[in-house]
């Protein structure tokens, strides 16, 4: 029977051979050859099982569904580490956008065969109201680019192919920019000059021996070259004629046609809309700035000392008009189908022009503010603007709107209501103007302010008494001093 077992387990593992053996010796079992043969199929049913649990794993290790070297399993829908061997290539797609945003348009930073480091933005994605970058997943080169610079394209979407490799070597720069300063030994032939001057020691019985240092001509000449080495900045000249539709006027009698970006489309659909929909109108007013100003200047020191910014005009503007808001609420309500929606709230959306156009981020419950804290979340949203990194969430919402024309030197101008808001405040210029003060002429610093609201729900009546409250709170050192 031995013999039989043996014969028909000859191809099984030698475990399993072990324990049936071990089974028919120890407990004297009696079988039938139908028996062996029936165990012998039970036996090769499970190594067959096995194999092919072997051979699945080894089929996703080649596709690197699981990591190895002690790492944890994932799936290979997910993200996971592993090894370059296994994961040779990976296709980055469009990141998921907000719910407000459907689609965006790719613009180009980089071209294949550039290196990127892990999270460095790779590419950009405009949209109608802000710039999403595209990050690399991890340190590679780009290997293919699945789409064209100015596609439109949604989430999901595939971009790109990026292979890993090394992150670029970017603190070689700095070695590469101090790379003139070794050219500045280029004055050392002049130190041989120098030389007589150590040999001077020698010799300092005979005076006439001073004269030799006026010999040496002065080299100042040899250090000119290096300056024109320093002349290759300047190309970078022309990238600046090739931004966001930016050009220069070269008199060729020629002409370049530039794709909008989708924020300038957008920015364009909404103003336009805001002309067709509401009926505006824009009434005017001015402020005798002097008392603002001195209450600024006398306060700048204490205020800088204790809170670490500095007091602008903006931040007792926004003060107010959240004053002028309490006083006059249907200027904060909005049209809303047939009624009124009057808000409880004052967000104020402040314009700032960015390089890829105008956004509106938002301040928001400004009624409860004092100086400090707007000036805090002003300076936030600026940094945020020069870094291009204002997003959706900063710009939704808002009740009523500013714009400073007067950075840029405006005297006067109507601006356009921020749908769905019902007004927005122009603030313009500074100039010192004469005008008349209990019968007598003086020169003060004059602005012109204006308010554009919509006509079909707001009166005139409620327009310019906001104004006029506006100006009295900026007129009136007692007022001002309150939100200090």
């Amino acid at each position: 029977m031995t013999s039989i077992m043996m014969t028909l387990t000859r191809r099984l593992r030698r475990d399993v051979q072990h324990v049936g053996l071990k089974v028919l010796r120890m407990r004297k079992l009696h079988f039938s050859v139908r028996q062996y043969s029936q165990l012998a199929a039970m036996l090769a049913v499970h190594q067959q099982q096995q194999q092919q649990q072997q051979q699945q794993q080894q089929q996703l290790l080649r596709q690197g569904a699981w990591t190895i070297f002690g790492c944890h399993r994932k799936e290979a829908s997910l993200d996971f580490h592993t090894t370059s061997s296994l994961w040779s290539e990976q296709v980055v797609k469009v990141p998921a956008f907000p719910d407000s945003i459907s689609e965006g348009d790719i613009r180009f930073t980089c071209k294949v065969g550039d290196s990127f480091a892990a999270d460095e933005a790779v590419m950009e994605i405009e949209t109608d109201k802000t710039t999403m970058p595209v990050p690399a997943p991890f340190a590679g080169k780009i290997s293919v680019i699945l789409v064209k610079d100015g596609d439109t394209v949604k989430p999901g979407q595939d971009l790109f192919k990026m292979t890993p490799g090394d992150a670029p070597a970017k603190p070689a720069a700095a070695p590469a920019a101090a790379a003139p300063a070794p050219a500045a030994p280029a004055p050392a032939p002049a130190a041989p000059a120098p030389a007589p001057a150590a040999a001077r020691p020698p010799v300092p019985p005979p005076p006439a021996a001073r004269p030799p240092p006026p010999p040496p001509p002065p080299p100042p000449s040899p250090p000119t070259p290096p300056p024109a080495a320093a002349r290759p900045p300047p190309p970078a000249s022309p990238a600046a004629a090739g931004g966001d539709g930016i050009h220069r006027i070269s008199g060729t009698r020629s002409g370049k046609r530039v794709k909008m970006n989708r924020m300038r489309l957008k920015i364009a659909a909404r103003l336009k809309d805001a002309q067709n929909t509401a009926a505006m109108l824009t009434t005017f007013n001015e402020v005798d700035m002097s008392y603002a100003m001195n209450f600024r200047k006398e306060n700048m020191d204490a205020f800088m000392k204790k809170y670490g910014i500095k007091l602008g005009f903006m931040s007792i503007f926004s003060k107010a008009s959240a004053n002028a808001l309490q006083d006059q609420p249907v200027v904060n309500a909005v049209i809303d189908g047939q009624e009124t929606l009057y808000r409880d709230f004052i967000d104020i959306s402040v314009a700032v022009a960015t390089p890829r156009g105008l956004v509106v981020p938002v301040i928001r419950n400004v009624e409860n503010m004092n100086y400090a804290d707007i000036e805090k979340a002003l300076g936030g949203l600026a940094d945020k603007a020069k870094r291009d990194a204002i997003t959706v969430q900063d710009m939704e919402g808002g009740t009523f709107t500013i714009s400073n024309g007067g950075v840029f030197g405006s005297l006067m101008g109507t601006p356009i209501i921020n749908m769905p808001q019902s007004a927005i405040l122009g603030m313009h210029g500074i100039l010192e103007r004469p005008i008349a003060i209990k019968g007598q002429v003086v020169v003060r610093p004059m602005m012109y302010v204006a308010l554009t609201y919509d006509h079909r729900l707001i009166d005139g009546r409620e327009a310019v008494t906001f104004l006029r409250k506006i100006k009295s709170f900026l007129e009136n050192p007692e007022e001002l001093s309150i939100p200090l």
